[in-house]
């Protein structure tokens, strides 16, 4: 069934990490509902829409990590492309930023 994707370890952590995120906001939301706020965000969101925002965010910042590792390995000198685990823990560190004062 998911023969289409390369399963790598950061991979599958990165979407078992979504899949957590989105059970516990459902959860969080049935037990405490939200209201809109306005952080550093342009517009007043809940919390839905601030983990939306982060997710796309840490996709985006994961996509561009992969597309320009061969040239940060160049730009910077490194013998093989940076790990995807940065990106990982920047996505994340980004998503949190996102989801606290957003």
């Amino acid at each position: 069934m998911f023969d289409w994707m390369a399963w790598t370890t950061p991979v599958a952590v990165f979407f078992s990490c979504v899949a957590l995120m989105l059970v516990g906001m459902t959860v969080w939301e049935i037990k405490s509902p939200t209201v809109e706020r306005k952080g550093f965000l342009p517009i007043a969101t809940t919390r839905g829409d601030r983990l939306f925002i982060g997710l796309l965010t840490a996709a985006y910042i994961n996509l561009a990590w992969v597309g320009l590792g061969e040239k940060m390995a160049q730009w910077l000198s490194l013998e093989a492309e940076p790990s995807v685990w940065i990106s990982f823990v920047l996505s994340m560190a980004v998503l949190a930023l996102v989801m606290r004062k957003g």
